[in-house]
């Protein structure tokens, strides 16, 4: 005869109630006695009955499973190994509970410290707008010109930095002008070709050719009306090429 699937649900036959509950008890003591025996654990089981009555069993670690109880009841040994068990039960849960404060008062602390960089983040994509020339119309007067003021000390830190950097390779530059002038030099007196001399690019020399002749100029000078030819006077103007 196959057995039915029993329902999960209180019995409500006080006779048979009884029955299953004495069966059910005395094979839950049995499986953690041999839990406790055959894999090492500490074990602390405690029951009920219906009327109040107590049924336990425990066994510590400490002893290697060697402190096992094999009365189930109320012995001596049930019962201090059953108190070594819940203060260890007690010290595990104060413990976790602490940590679980700790954990959560930290939690709470990066949740204020995301939403502090969010705000940040958000603050500074803002300005980089303004400063691209975006999102404008809201900014007053005095902000305009403190975007202003920030822009050309950038571009004054820009330009200077820009010109230090055109500074260190035009140093650069003269210094490997100085080794190819050593080399040139060298490689001249090898092959006695005379050296020709490097103009000089540190300084602009403009010549101009000017004639050491004189050059005559006549200008008519009017006093008066210019349809008048009173006072008229030939000036002649010699430049001297030389001067």
């Amino acid at each position: 005869m196959v057995r039915g699937k029993t329902q999960m649900k209180r019995i409500e036959n006080a006779t048979s109630r009884q029955v299953t509950f004495s069966k059910r008890r005395n094979g839950l003591l049995k499986k953690a006695f041999e839990l406790s025996v055959l894999c090492d654990a500490e074990v602390a089981l405690i029951v009920f009955s219906p009327r109040g009555k107590l049924h336990e069993f425990s066994s510590s670690n400490s002893l290697h499973g060697a402190n096992c109880s094999q009365t189930i009841g109320n012995g001596l040994n049930t019962n201090f190994s059953m108190q070594k068990t819940i203060e260890r039960y007690q010290r595990y849960s104060k413990e976790v509970g602490m940590n679980g404060k700790i954990l959560e008062q930290s939690m709470q602390h990066w949740k204020y410290e995301a939403a502090t960089m969010a705000k940040k983040i958000e603050l500074l994509e803002f300005s980089k707008r303004k400063l691209l020339g975006e999102s404008l119309d809201s900014c007053s007067v005095e902000e305009l010109q403190h975007i202003e003021s920030q822009l050309e000390r950038s571009l004054s830190s820009i330009r200077g930095r820009k010109t230090a950097m055109l500074m260190e390779q035009i140093e650069k530059l003269k210094e490997k002008e100085k080794v190819l002038s050593a080399e040139n030099a060298m490689l001249s007196e090898k092959c006695g070709i005379p050296q020709t001399p490097l103009r000089d690019n540190r300084k602009s020399t403009v010549s101009y050719i000017t004639s050491s002749e004189h050059v005559d100029v006549e200008t008519d000078l009017y006093i008066g009306r210019p349809e008048s030819a009173r006072g008229r006077y030939t000036v002649q103007v010699i430049a001297d090429g030389n001067k």
